[in-house]
């Protein structure tokens, strides 16, 4: 099934999505800050920027995602 029409894999896919562009964000700044005003690829900075200011939430999310994961 497509992760677009299980609510789980939608999760766990934006949850990936965000801790990656964080994690491209604090390596390389420039690579996602030229980007944060055109449209399409702004949506990478956004993320970063979520990412970094709810770390402590996206990381117990990411910690409850990985405990169903093992309990599934």
């Amino acid at each position: 099934m497509s992760a677009l029409f299980n609510f789980r894999s939608l999760l766990q896919v934006l949850l990936l999505f965000i801790c990656s562009c964080t994690y491209v964000h604090a390596q390389r700044p420039s690579l996602l800050d030229r980007y944060k005003d055109s449209g399409m690829l702004g949506v990478f900075w956004k993320f970063a920027r979520i990412g970094e200011r709810a770390s402590p939430y996206v990381s117990l999310a990411c910690i409850a995602m990985a405990v169903s994961q093992f309990n599934s």
